[in-house]
């Protein structure tokens, strides 16, 4: 595990729409462009493996530019493919917020960074001490019924509430601002609270300019 004196100043970002890691939770991604690789491979060379996964805008005026919150993952496992691509393994460690995009040498984007005001990100598992699961798999299992999605019921009944809402988070086809909502909530109950508003929201046929306003 990371703490909070092994975390540099300047990391990689990845921007990548509609991808969202969070602090305790795994991540796969599939990387193949030339700037990517290069990146890989400088991270791997450092002590904290670390790359920062950010949202970029998808809005008229804002091309290119980056929400100001990420996540950053540690690269836990990898593998290369016969034709030289990457499959891996982002664990999150911390969200943190970009003070500045750096300018360098690099073909991809690095920024500095502060972790400031995420400290629970780097502690123990969270709880969620208001949680209704019944009533909560209730709502979940109609969101999944209408979207005709599937899942292992059993399993999800199981898993502890940080795992749950978690992997729900980074799971349900939410639109990239939405997945933003969700990563910036300050606290696992937050989360669930943002997770719920979505779900029904989605449920009652509104449209996420509408929820997002």
């Amino acid at each position: 595990m990371i703490n909070a004196m092994d975390l540099p100043g300047t990391i990689p970002v990845f921007p990548l729409p509609g991808a969202l890691l969070l602090p305790r939770s795994p991540l796969p991604l599939h990387l193949f462009e030339p700037r990517y690789l290069a990146m890989l491979d400088d991270v791997l060379k450092t002590p904290e493996r670390l790359i920062g996964m950010v949202q970029p805008y998808d809005a008229p005026g804002k091309a290119g530019q980056l929400h100001s919150i990420g996540c950053a993952g540690r690269v836990t496992a990898f593998s290369e493919t016969e034709d030289g691509r990457y499959m891996l393994t982002l664990s999150g460690a911390s969200r943190f917020r970009i003070i500045q995009e750096v300018e360098g040498f690099t073909p991809y984007r690095r920024c500095e960074v502060s972790w400031e005001g995420f400290g629970r990100d780097l502690g123990p598992t969270e709880t969620d001490k208001a949680f209704d699961r019944p009533t909560f798999m209730s709502l979940l299992g109609r969101y999944f019924e209408e979207r005709g999605l599937s899942t292992d019921w059993n399993s999800l009944k199981d898993a502890e509430d940080e795992l749950l809402i978690n992997s729900l988070s980074m799971l349900c086809p939410f639109e990239p601002e939405d997945r933003q909502a969700l990563l910036e909530a300050p606290s696992l109950s937050t989360r669930r609270e943002t997770l719920v508003t979505l779900i029904e929201f989605a449920l009652r046929g509104g449209s996420n300019e509408e929820i997002m306003q």
